[in-house]
């Protein structure tokens, strides 16, 4: 018998495949879970228990990061409902300052974000009161609401008050007891109480209007929709987002030709994409509502190129001297949307960050991997017909989530390659043996014939775990669905540590 053995590793966990895996620092897990969530069920985790396992975490990590990654969460990758929920778990575990209420104060981007703070306060602190739902709100969340008021005006708040939420714009008005910066502020919060705001005008106020009209037949309604959306396009009073997300409507409706050229100007103007702040997968949700039209040989499917090019403009490239290889998980758990009312699936996201990467590299082998690996030769720069040609391939390779298999045939073949892009949900497994550590054995293994090579694994679902260990100083993890995870890569390539882009956030 042995009495001094060899050490075991204390980070060991399973996966959801019940594959070994390694455990993450919880700030670690924490930045995972929360930028590649919106809070929705997906293929391993019900959203209820997202959202447990994030207040949890808030508890075992230090607030300053908590509040850093909320601001990070709402104003870099662009996300809504969880920095909010971020926020609020924060006010329950930290007082003595004024942390929380200078988090709100960034937070808070939008008039409608005010209810929906108060709403996320009321689901995580029930008082078992229905007539007291909202008593004891934390003293800093009203603070940060206090000064959120203060930055908008009636159009922003009549556009977003709803009389049938739970929580109403009149409500967190006398909830939080906003001090108006002068009469007109002042005069503006009493139409609030009086339910008096102006009526918006919006671009749906005006198609809501001209659809209770009766037409004579269908020719004549099409034709005064097409009016409409060429009168909403040519004023520029339709926003970027409205935009994008009605190109098939206006399409529909057989707009002029002169409207569509207009659009496709504005979509692909790079100020116009920048202001935007659109997520990547905006782009090909839209590219694939357009199928039905040909968008691949079209002027939109060439403007909508354009624009997620500009979108990811800024993302940092490798040249001719760094050989790059980039594995796209496409197994079965990848195949839930990222959120309830959207078409896009984690697959899709991986596909679209990869093929934004390879437009930076010059020497990249591109592929995806589910119970085998297939390389794919893929067009150049276009980078949404790159990705319809990809998942077309999607449901040839099977359905595990086979990662070694991608470092085995590079050690088969003997390609000595610099780098590895993993874009999964790393929840890696041999679907042959049930043995989980098949990843870092070829990786080991691996390494043997090309000693410098780093592996990065982009999470895209935030379990919580990863297949390889990010202690080891050749591996590293970046999560996210924006653009912005590149910003992470060039902080790692300049010898950061992943989380410094977090960190630096003033508060």
């Amino acid at each position: 018998m042995k009495f001094n053995e060899k050490a075991k590793e204390q980070n060991l966990t399973l996966n959801h495949e019940g594959a070994r895996a390694y455990m993450m620092s919880a700030e670690m897990e924490l930045y995972t879970a929360v930028v590649t969530s919106m809070l929705n069920d997906n293929f391993y985790e019900k959203g209820g228990e997202r959202l447990n396992r994030i207040k949890n975490l808030v508890k075992k990590t230090d607030p300053q990061f908590v509040a850093r990654l909320a601001v990070y969460a709402r104003t870099q990758m662009n996300l809504r409902s969880v920095p909010l929920l971020l926020t609020v778990a924060l006010a329950s575990v930290h007082s003595g300052d004024d942390l929380v209420a200078r988090t709100v104060a960034q937070v808070v981007q939008r008039a409608d974000e005010i209810t929906e703070l108060l709403a996320c306060y009321q689901k995580l602190n029930p008082t078992g009161d229905k007539r007291k739902k909202l008593a004891k709100v934390s003293n800093q969340i009203l603070k940060g609401l206090k000064a959120a008021f203060n930055r908008f005006d009636e159009y922003q708040f009549a556009k977003y008050d709803r009389d049938n939420a739970e929580v109403k714009l009149r409500d967190a008005l006398f909830l939080v007891h906003p001090k108006a910066k002068d009469a007109a502020q002042q005069a503006i919060f009493d139409k609030i109480v009086t339910g008096t705001l102006d009526t918006p005008y919006t671009w749906e106020t005006e198609l809501s209007e001209l659809g209770k009209t009766e037409f004579s037949d269908n020719a004549e309604r099409e034709a005064a929709f097409a009016r409409k959306w060429e009168e909403l396009v040519e004023s520029r009073r339709m926003g970027y987002m409205a935009t994008l997300r009605n190109l098939r409507n206006m399409l529909k409706m057989n707009v002029a030709d002169k409207t569509i050229r207009s659009v496709c100007s504005y979509l692909a103007n790079r100020e116009a994409v920048r202001k935007s702040r659109q997520l990547p997968f905006r782009f090909l949700s839209a590219y694939r509502e357009l199928r039905e039209f040909d968008v691949e040989h079209s002027e939109l499917g060439a403007a909508l190129e354009q624009a997620v090019s500009a979108s990811t403009e800024n993302i940092p490239g490798f040249d001719a001297d760094t050989r790059v290889l980039l594995a796209c998980d496409v197994s079965g758990s990848m195949r839930s949307p990222v959120s309830a009312n959207s078409k896009i699936e984690y697959y899709d996201i991986g596909l679209l960050l990869a093929m934004l990467m390879k437009t930076r590299c010059q020497e990249v082998v591109t592929g995806i991997f589910g119970d085998v690996w297939r390389p794919l030769e893929v067009p150049g720069n276009d980078v949404l017909k790159s990705m319809d040609k990809m998942h077309k391939y999607g449901n040839k390779v099977g359905f595990s989530t086979n990662g070694h298999k991608v470092i085995n045939w590079l050690a088969r073949n003997k390609t000595v390659v610099d780098k590895v892009f993993f874009f999964t949900d790393c929840q890696m497994w041999n679907s042959s043996y049930s043995d989980g550590d098949s990843l870092r054995r070829s990786w080991k293994s691996y390494k043997q014939v090309a000693p410098e090579a780093k592996i990065y694994l982009f999470d895209l679902c935030g379990y919580g775990s990863t297949p390889l260990s990010v202690k080891d100083d050749d591996v590293f993890l970046i999560a996210g669905w924006s653009d912005k995870v590149f910003d992470m890569l060039q902080a790692i390539e300049r010898g950061e540590e992943v989380l410094s882009q977090i960190k630096a956030i003033e508060l």
